[in-house]
């Protein structure tokens, strides 16, 4: 384990940035804690002084990420672990979601990620190390009904991701998606946004709240991940991927089973769209 890191993560007033801020404190880091009101941070700044850095953003704004990430490195003189953890969930059937709310969730969850990734890098690639955490979910490597536009944030979020991970191998820098399963955050609570309701979807959206509450009988504990985002972070080939809670791995294996089942079955339609010798 390399002991100081210096942490940058973004959505810490509750939830897993909030615990993996304490968890990095607690073994002596330091951490760059932003939320949209530092209000929320005023017991961990209390309790841990000037090892916590207490940043007000709302990482929909570009220039200000770009600055907070600069006040960052400026206060602590690198930057280790930057984790993007801001986000919400947006409830609505695809007919259903407005177009405010179709760009909004992609300006904070796609979008804020991108400019925070953006914004530390130049950093990262001069010390020649760092590790990028993306709080992506297992609704990021499968969909659901109600909950099609998040997962198209986070499929999004997956993508580039990936790409990012091949793109700064190079410069010693290493990049982790976090899936979560259901966990008692605040994620479907006052923080998340809900399309209105068409009443030609009310037997759909009865039967994906079934659905989910098969999935996540027994909802994960936020705080049970501060160990394993240590982990993560300490290892020295971390993953590209990796679930946090008991259930994701069984429905990403089906889910791709179901995949290559089709692909295959419908693999001579396939190649004969080739055209051709073939």
């Amino acid at each position: 384990m390399t002991a100081n890191k210096i942490w940058f993560i973004t959505g810490t007033s509750r939830g897993f940035g909030r615990e993996w801020a304490i968890a990095a404190l607690e073994r002596g880091d330091k951490v760059a804690a932003t939320a949209r009101d530092t209000k929320s941070l005023a017991d961990l700044t209390a309790k841990y002084g000037d090892a916590l850095l207490a940043l007000p953003l709302d990482v929909t704004d570009r220039a200000a990420v770009f600055d907070a990430v600069a006040r960052t490195h400026d206060r602590f003189g690198r930057l280790d672990v930057v984790v993007n953890n801001a986000g919400y969930g947006q409830f609505g059937m695809i007919e259903e979601v407005s177009e405010e709310q179709a760009r909004a969730q992609i300006d904070t969850n796609l979008f804020g990620a991108l400019w925070v990734t953006q914004a530390a890098l130049p950093y990262l690639r001069d010390q020649g190390s760092g590790h990028i955490i993306q709080v992506s979910s297992i609704g990021g490597v499968s969909a659901f009904a109600n909950v099609g536009w998040y997962n198209a944030s986070k499929w999004a979020l997956e993508g580039f991701s990936q790409a990012l991970a091949i793109e700064v191998a190079d410069f010693g820098i290493h990049v982790t998606l976090v899936e979560p399963t259901g966990y008692a955050t605040d994620w479907a609570g006052s923080s998340a946004v809900h399309a209105t309701p068409l009443p030609a979807y009310e037997g759909v959206r009865a039967k994906a709240a079934g659905q989910r509450a098969k999935r996540v009988p027994d909802p994960g504990h936020p705080e049970a991940t501060r160990e394993a985002i240590l982990k993560v972070v300490d290892a020295e080939r971390p993953p590209l991927r990796i679930f946090f809670g008991d259930g994701p791995l069984a429905i990403a294996t089906a889910d791709y089973e179901q995949r290559l089942e089709t692909w295959r079955a419908w693999e001579p339609v396939s190649v004969a769209a080739h055209g051709g010798n073939t």
